[in-house]
């Protein structure tokens, strides 16, 4: 029994953080009708984060093209995290901060939805990737924690979610992303 009570306080700290995510319900459903819109009308949905949250950014694009609750066509949606070749050119000839921002530039429409996953709100290459679409014309959407950090002023909307311990964060976020997903297919 000996991580017990470190497990009851990790459990507080991760209820009191979901316990104030209906705050954020409002703008949650505003992004998931956004993102409904943005497939009936021949956009796609692009995703980008680092880490945890390249994996949480494949995940979201998965339940998108695959299937989340119902059986439904597949559905357009890229994580941009995943081809390491591309990964790997971009970040050895133009550096990491621009593995995203190039392929936004090279797949990303005024049709689409780019949406950057960064806990504190500050990782450059995804605010690199937000600043291009918002370029090209594209929505941009941010899944944060803390404060924000510099997406607050990027993105079309930021979905802050109110922590700064990027774990909790990222459980949010992976959280809202699968009610994203459920609000996309509910149509």
């Amino acid at each position: 029994m000996k991580y017990v009570d470190f497990l009851k306080t990790q459990h507080a700290v991760h209820m009191q953080m979901y316990e104030a995510l209906p705050a954020l319900f409002p703008l949650i459903s505003e992004v998931g009708i956004l993102l409904q819109a943005t497939i009936k009308n021949g956009g796609k949905i692009l995703l980008c984060g680092n880490g945890g949250s390249a994996a949480d950014s494949q995940h979201i694009a998965a339940e998108i093209v695959g299937r989340f609750q119902k059986e439904r066509k597949g559905l357009p949606s890229i994580a941009l995290t995943t081809d390491t070749s591309i990964l790997t050119s971009v970040g050895n000839d133009y550096g990491y901060d621009y593995i995203f921002a190039r392929q936004v530039e090279a797949l990303c429409t005024p049709k689409d939805v780019l949406i950057g996953l960064t806990t504190s709100g500050n990782s450059a290459n995804v605010v690199r990737a937000i600043e291009t679409a918002n370029e090209i014309g594209a929505v941009t959407i941010g899944l944060t924690g803390g404060t924000g950090g510099k997406m607050n002023a990027l993105c079309t909307h930021n979905i802050v979610v109110p922590s700064n311990i990027t774990a909790r964060a990222q459980e949010a976020h992976i959280f809202i992303g699968h009610c994203l997903c459920e609000i996309i297919e509910s149509d």
